[in-house]
């Protein structure tokens, strides 16, 4: 049987890292959770992860700090990255995707549409 797709999920709110680490698991990723964009940058250049979460507003190194930093060393990097957060502005998002995010989730979310999008950003159904 193959190794489960390695899903990369930096939040630094407990509660909403624990259930989307939770519905991911279940879902049937192995997932690495962190809690600052500190850990995220180094699980991110240092793991073989399909896909990452990345929480835009985290303490120190923000989701955004993270992706602009991967996209600009690894361009064509095979790390999927999808941001979530509250900020649901246009200009928020296109900022999002303008430094390289596969996918925007805003906050609040349905856990389940999630896992659906982290499926679709990995290649599965």
């Amino acid at each position: 049987m193959a190794e489960p797709l390695r899903v990369l999920v930096a939040e630094d709110d407990p509660d909403i890292r624990e259930v989307i680490a939770f519905k991911l698991g279940r879902a049937g990723f192995s997932v690495r959770a962190v809690a600052d964009g500190a850990s995220a940058h180094h699980e991110l250049f240092h793991g073989d992860y399909a896909v990452a979460v990345l929480d835009v507003m985290m303490p120190g190194l923000s989701g955004l700090d993270v992706l602009a930093t991967y996209r600009e060393s690894v361009p064509q990097g095979s790390t999927k990255i999808l941001l979530l957060t509250a900020r649901a502005r246009d200009v928020d998002v296109d900022a999002g995707f303008a430094a390289g995010a596969d996918d925007y989730v805003i906050k609040p979310f349905v856990p389940g549409e999630l896992v659906h999008r982290v499926n679709a950003l990995a290649g599965r159904s």
